[in-house]
């Protein structure tokens, strides 16, 4: 079984964080004050024997982990002004709180349940009607940042994204994908991320992304307790 740090690690500092957000909270004082991201946990059990499950306990955030990983310099963006949007968003220096997480291989599929509470809240990244499709191009890379369909969960903003990076290694072309689904509400944010595995010797699956959205309805409902 992989590394549960390292698997977090890996797919939350590339392309995951893409599309990652948190929303703003009320001033009138959390609306869920028993939520935890650790029952984030809960969702080993929705897992079949199929899956290797591994979790990462509640530890402190590092935002280098939440950052968007750099695409090479000179890459233009189709709409221009979406180029923000498509880069990522970065956290705010000095932010401070906790994540935890439970990842899950099988089926050809590799999610993360990932849960972050935060010590402010982070505005949430809107693409607005012009940045729904954004292309980019550059030396040695090229993709494609589409929105999503995300589900609709009360008292808080979601966001989905699959995104596709073509890359050329030695030679040869190979191509990356990744979906994101993102849920904010007060000072947490919930977020599932879904990939397709390369596994020797068999053809790469299809992203179940209907699971990856019940698994974030799922998170966010553990997380409120």
């Amino acid at each position: 079984m992989s590394n549960p740090t390292r698997t977090l690690a890996l797919v939350t500092s590339g392309l995951m964080a893409s599309a990652m957000a948190l929303a703003g909270c009320s001033s009138d004082g959390p609306a869920y004050p028993d939520a935890d991201i650790a029952n984030v946990a809960q969702l080993k059990s929705s897992f079949g024997p199929e899956f290797k499950v591994s979790e990462v306990a509640p530890t402190g955030i590092d935002p280098k982990l939440l950052s968007p990983q750099k695409l090479p310099e000179g890459v233009k963006f189709e709409p221009a002004d979406c180029a923000k949007f498509a880069e990522g968003q970065q956290f705010p220096p000095g932010l401070q709180g906790n994540m935890a997480a439970t990842a899950a291989e099988g089926e050809g599929n590799r999610f993360i349940v990932m849960a972050v509470e935060t010590s402010e809240p982070v505005p949430l990244s809107d693409p607005g009607d012009e940045c729904k499709r954004v292309k980019f191009l550059g030396t040695g890379a090229r993709g494609q940042v589409d929105v999503v369909e995300s589900p609709q969960i009360d008292d808080a903003r979601t966001v989905g994204t699959h995104r596709i990076i073509q890359t050329m290694v030695q030679g040869q072309p190979r191509t990356g994908e990744l979906y994101n689904y993102v849920a904010s509400f007060d000072n947490y944010m919930v977020i599932v991320t879904a990939n397709p595995l390369v596994l020797p010797d068999k053809p790469v699956a299809k992203v179940d992304t209907e699971r990856a959205r019940e698994l974030l309805s799922a998170a966010v409902a553990a997380v409120r307790g």
